[in-house]
């Protein structure tokens, strides 16, 4: 089994390689690849040291399996390149999520679509992977009519920069900004890029990709996207509509058998999940659960994860997993 993971010296990319090793993936042979500064460097990987490559040398390699972490533009390129030599390509950017050709995929709710012929699976975004791990449950017992989300968002979702930055504030260090505003005691109202319709590209993602995971465009997605100044996970606040009638208890009690959910909510004891209790971890931890007081079948909680992990690396190699219980590499 070779396993080639692009962008391995990345953020997400050093998370994937932890999450291989942890899992157990059976990996015979780890090919991590990066751009050419950085051929020659070398990785940790089950307490040796791998020489990192370049894409030709990976593609000479032929590898089973490879998992990108290394942006859009990159995995435009290269992903159909490690597909036409029969290589399986999971890529953890925006770069096929809304290709209608190609599996958009969070295993504990849709797994089941993958087929044999599947060269290229895309891995969701880190805000809607945690999301839909919490809701599709609710889903698929009530219909969901209307979700509005605000997202808490880990600098570490931007990259190491964005903590580099974080922490020059901290020092009182001038240095480069990856973000308009300071983040350092702060809350900045926007994730990525503002759209024509005054959403941003993140809050966008979370409406289109709800839609083609869940197969429902009639699903009414209101998101607000927040940077916020945390490095241990995202967190978000949800209020989901529902469309037949359910009670408190049979919203925690589905929940807490949902997998990949764990439910921590006892207000009374102020236990609820928090970023860096999530950190490290790879469920998705939802608490704070309540009704509307004011709309029927409507219900608030509050969700949170790892965004390297469950958010990127952890579902990555989950689909990864789905592929060789099948025997599809």
């Amino acid at each position: 089994m070779k396993v080639a993971v692009v962008g391995a010296t990345g953020l997400v990319g050093s998370v994937m390689l932890k999450v291989l090793e942890e899992r157990n993936f059976p990996v015979t042979e780890l090919i991590p690849v990066a751009s050419e500064k950085s051929v020659g460097k070398e990785v940790l990987f089950k307490g040796q040291m791998v020489k990192v490559v370049s894409v030709q040398e990976a593609l000479a390699k032929k590898p089973h399996l490879a998992i990108f972490s290394a942006g859009a533009s990159v995995s435009k390129m290269l992903a159909p390149q490690f597909a036409k030599i029969g290589c399986k390509v999971v890529d953890n950017s925006s770069a096929w999520r809304m290709d209608p050709d190609i599996k958009l995929v969070i295993p504990e709710v849709n797994g089941d679509v993958l087929t044999i012929g599947d060269m290229i699976i895309a891995n969701p975004n880190c805000s809607t992977i945690q999301m839909l791990v919490a809701l599709n449950p609710l889903h698929q017992e009530y219909g969901i009519k209307r979700i509005v989300v605000s997202t808490y968002q880990s600098i570490t979702g931007t990259g190491v920069k964005a903590v580099t930055q974080m922490e020059n504030e901290r020092a009182g260090v001038e240095g480069p900004m990856v973000y308009p505003h300071p983040i350092d005691k702060n809350c900045i109202p926007q994730c990525d890029v503002f759209l024509d319709n005054r959403y941003t590209k993140e809050e966008v993602k979370l409406i289109v990709e709800t839609h083609k995971i869940l197969g429902d465009k009639t699903i009414a997605v209101t998101p607000t996207a927040v940077r916020v100044p945390v490095v241990g996970g995202h967190s978000e606040s949800i209020t989901v509509e529902l469309k037949k009638s359910a009670t408190l208890d049979d919203i925690t009690k589905i929940l807490s058998f949902a997998p990949g959910v764990v439910v921590l909510d006892n207000p009374a004891k102020n236990e609820y999940p928090m970023a860096r209790m999530a950190e490290g971890k790879d469920s998705v931890f939802v608490g704070r659960i309540r009704p509307d007081l004011f709309v029927q079948n409507c219900f608030s909680m509050w969700v949170v994860a790892d965004n390297l992990r469950k958010g990127a690396a952890t579902n990555a190699i989950q689909i990864a997993e789905l592929l060789l219980a099948k025997n599809w590499i």
